[in-house]
């Protein structure tokens, strides 16, 4: 194919009418760079599972012309599938340095960190992978080293903002590079890729010191112990909460695994500062009074295996919630967990505890630009095309609409839905098809292995129960030896449904006398549709029904 025919091609496999699992490729000719490879956590209906991936079933088929991954940020929601993805595509990554000191904790949890090719590079450096020039942009977002990218391409600069925000007055290094920004647009940006996350949102976001002056207020006279729940991988949140523990001469336990691993990466790599003795072992809290206490801890989502969650019901083994504690939850619900976040807060007042979330106090800022600061952005970049990212549907449209608002024609906006394929060249752009793309989710050590069918059942035994019929049949003549023993698990209470067992029975029997002679298949099918039929008649429940047959 001559170069002039060559088209750029973006793909989505993730990331798009969600939250998480972002992973978009790029790819012209035979290169293809990743950029972000991404988790989500498991929605109500997921029973059971840990994780979702992104399916990468385009990229396994053509994983020799992947030239490298490259990372905006260390978020899970960026980094959180690169584990299970570099066992089938074992391609460099390259990211800052927090962003891969973070995924190096992952790759030695899974025996993978000697196996992997990792490149740090500086925030304002450009990298080439193969066709492709990739400029690493200082952002601000509620992790520190977090990236812009302009990525080069033969057709033009394509800007995909990664998750960002605009602050003035970061707490740490320097506020976004605008300036980089405006002179990309001076020169011309064919495709700007934007963070949708607050496109619903008006005006701006607050800067993440608005946070530290509300934990200084609050922590100023605090009688008993002090306990805040946030993001582990909020760097910046968790400096401002170490300062004030200082300032008001408190030690600092943490309490959580992905806390304490977090913030030992931070101090490690210089991103987080304290003095010698700062900190103490959580088990040790109890040889300190309260008022000189500090807890750090996870659990802000009210996810039930999280720190904060087991000091709520009183299944932790360090902390056990006493009045006169403060607690502040310094994170807002992710959608889906208001109600799990909303039991945390009642359990802990019930416990004496005070609790502080963000509806009573400014202890929460999103790491996510509102709509001012995105027109911001497309007015320095002026694209020729645009397509929202990161995002549910509603938060790409609405930023859809604020592209039009702006001036770009519709025609020149896409709202992509995973597994499109965009293909651009230097004047026009089109959806062009769509590749195999979807969700992998992570089950225990089994990956994949759970689908949609598993997890339909799940949610069956969970709804309606199940009854299991167990048969005996002659192996010599092929008739049933006697009436068939019946289990019932979350269906009926079987000592107070004597009668309905009854009928039970009877309907079973009648059904494996019509189908005698018949094969196994057969004989279950016709028992669950005749025992099916009975059930819902009776109780207007669909059970699993779960005929066993035993030869003898």
């Amino acid at each position: 194919m001559s170069k002039s025919k060559k088209k750029l091609r973006i793909i989505p496999l993730g990331g798009l009418g969600e939250i998480g699992k972002n992973i978009t490729v790029f790819e012209y000719g035979e290169d293809i760079i990743i950029v972000d490879c991404g988790i989500a956590f498991p929605e109500d209906e997921m029973m059971g599972i840990d994780l979702v991936l992104p399916d990468i079933t385009y990229l396994r088929n053509k994983k020799d012309k992947v030239k490298g991954i490259v990372l905006t940020h260390g978020h899970e929601d960026h980094i959180g599938a690169l584990p299970y993805v570099l066992r089938e595509i074992n391609v460099p990554v390259f990211g800052t340095k927090l962003t891969l000191g973070l995924l190096k904790n992952k790759l030695e949890e899974h025996r993978m960190l000697g196996d992997t090719n990792l490149q740090t590079v500086q925030l304002g450096q450009t990298i080439e992978l193969g066709i492709f020039k990739v400029e690493f942009i200082h952002s601000n977002h509620s992790i520190a080293d977090a990236a812009a990218l302009a990525i080069h391409t033969p057709v033009g600069v394509v800007v995909h903002t990664g998750d960002f925000k605009i602050d003035y007055t970061p707490i740490e290094g320097a506020a976004i590079n605008l300036a980089r920004f405006a002179e990309l647009g001076k020169k011309g940006v064919l495709l700007l890729m934007a963070d949708s996350t607050n496109a619903e949102r008006e005006g701006y976001t607050m800067s993440e010191r608005r946070v530290g002056e509300s934990f200084k207020r609050i922590f100023a006279n605090v009688p008993g112990r002090a306990i805040v729940a946030t993001f582990a991988s909020n760097i910046h949140r968790v400096q401002q909460i170490l300062d004030v523990a200082i300032n008001t001469n408190r030690k600092v336990a943490l309490s959580g695994r992905s806390m304490i691993n977090v913030v030992n990466v931070a101090l490690e790599l210089g991103y987080l500062n304290a003095p010698e003795g700062t900190f103490i072992d959580i088990k040790d809290i109890n040889k300190y009074p309260a008022n000189r206490l500090m807890i750090i801890t996870t659990g802000s989502q009210g996810e039930p295996m999280a720190a904060l969650s087991r000091m709520a019901s009183s299944t932790h083994r360090q902390v056990e919630i006493v009045p006169g504690d403060l607690v502040v939850i310094s994170a807002t619900p992710i959608p889906g967990n208001e109600k799990m976040v909303s039991n945390n807060v009642n359990m802990l007042f019930q416990k004496g505890a005070n609790v502080i979330y963000e509806s009573l106090e400014d202890v929460h800022v999103s790491g996510h630009a509102c709509q001012e600061e995105l027109k911001l952005i497309h007015r320095l970049v002026q694209p020729k095309f645009f397509m929202p990212v990161h995002g549910e549907y509603k938060h790409l449209r609405h930023h859809a609409l604020i592209a039009e608002e702006l001036g770009l024609s519709m025609e020149n906006i896409f709202i992509m839905d995973t597994g499109n394929v965009l293909e651009l060249d230097a004047s026009n752009a089109k959806i062009a098809g769509k590749v195999p793309s979807g969700k992998v989710f992570v089950d225990g050590l089994g990956v994949g292995d759970v689908g949609n069918i598993v997890l339909r059942d799940r949610k069956l035994l969970s709804q309606e129960g199940m009854v299991i019929l167990m048969i005996t049949i002659d192996k010599e003549t092929g008739m049933v030896t006697n009436s068939p023993d019946i289990i019932s698990r979350g269906f009926i209470y079987v000592r107070e449904s004597e009668e309905l067992m009854s009928e039970m029975k009877s309907i079973a029997m009648n059904a494996l006398s019509e189908s005698q002679g018949k094969d196994w298949s057969a004989i279950k099918d016709s028992v669950k549709k005749s025992l099916g039929e009975h059930l819902y008649m009776k109780t207007k429940r669909k059970p699993m029904i779960l005929p066993i047959i035993i030869e003898i």
